[in-house]
């Protein structure tokens, strides 16, 4: 029986991930750990304050679990990291560099997330191929190549069995955003649903590669449990699902509310989404693994808008019992 160790649970992917894990092994097979104590994560045990640049602290804790897999999803984002890109390039590296070196003789496989941020201007914008010219302009996007590279290192000098996907923009309802360059595409739903007013820092024609999050957590998965035989990409696998601007969103979201109004302040984060692209090429994961998204954009609109309505009508609810248990 695998044990896991999930770092940086308590982020939008991991919350999901943590649930699908112990759906399949076993909730006390599956360790959720965060930087945050246990109080203020709001996951369920089993958990583990970790920070996964303490060498001695993460090998303690592999150790004393006798953990035999690792998905290691701590990051500083897109956005975030431009306003403090010393200690995003810190963390980014130096925890992944820790996982690996786990790796080599510790535990059995390890996950660890790429982006679309690899790429940058000269990268083709249409249908990106797996293997193309990479030049980021952020340092999200060079930690996440450098950290690319450090993988595929590890698999051929050590033998360690890391994969890796270059995800795209994720959505989902269960948590908020998280400081990431696609994350007006979470925002928008909880202001749609909420009747209020959205106002987006991209431009409406900016067309960007998204995925819900069901087909993350499910790509996820399925290239862990993949054969290792079948391969074939070592530093991170390119997979796409849907690819929309937010005008095209937006428009999603008007067939459920028809009265709901959005305006366009594009910020600095229009020009770090502009050096991505627009779609990608993803047939390497489709042929060595079998991978296939689930989900279209009105697919996702329609599951996120019924889900956050019931789940902010629970949360309403829930409030106005505790104001007259108050009174």
């Amino acid at each position: 029986m695998e044990k896991v160790l999930v770092i940086g649970a308590g982020g939008q992917l991991g919350r999901e991930l943590v649930a699908a894990l112990r759906s399949k092994y076993g909730q006390e097979q599956v360790i959720a750990s965060d930087i945050k104590p246990w109080e203020d994560s709001h996951l369920d045990a089993p958990y583990v304050k970790l920070n996964a640049m303490d060498e001695k602290a993460l090998f303690e804790v592999v150790n004393s679990h006798e953990i035999t897999e690792i998905y290691h999803l701590a990051a500083i984002l897109s956005a975030k990291g431009e306003m403090d890109p010393l200690f995003a390039w810190d963390l980014n590296m130096k925890s992944l560099l820790n996982i690996l070196e786990l790796g080599k003789e510790h535990v059995k496989k390890v996950f660890w997330p790429s982006s679309i941020a690899v790429f940058g201007p000269d990268t083709p914008k249409d249908q990106t191929p797996q293997h193309t010219l990479m030049n980021p302009t952020t340092v999200y996007g060079i930690s996440k190549l450098a950290g690319e590279r450090w993988c595929e290192y590890y698999h051929q000098h050590y033998g360690v069995d890391v994969r890796s996907l270059r995800y795209p923009g994720l959505i989902g309802y269960k948590t908020l955003p998280g400081g990431g360059t696609t994350d007006y595409a979470v925002d928008i739903y909880y202001k749609a649903v909420q009747q209020e007013k959205f106002d987006c820092f991209l431009s409406e024609n900016m067309k960007l590669p998204m995925m819900y999050m069901d087909d993350a957590v499910k790509a996820t998965l399925d290239l862990m449990m993949a054969d290792a035989e079948k391969l074939s990409v070592r530093s991170s696998y390119n997979i796409n699902a849907i690819s929309f601007s937010p005008r095209e969103i937006y428009e999603s979201i008007r067939k459920h509310y028809s009265n709901f109004e959005v305006s366009y302040t594009p910020d600095y984060r229009e020009k770090i989404a502009d050096s991505w692209p627009n779609s990608i090429d993803d047939t390497v994961a489709r042929t060595d693994w079998g991978w296939k998204p689930a989900f279209d954009l009105e697919e996702m609109s329609d599951e996120i808008i019924w889900h956050l309505t019931d789940m902010l009508e629970s949360v309403k609810s829930s409030n106005e019992m505790q104001r007259n248990s108050d009174s």
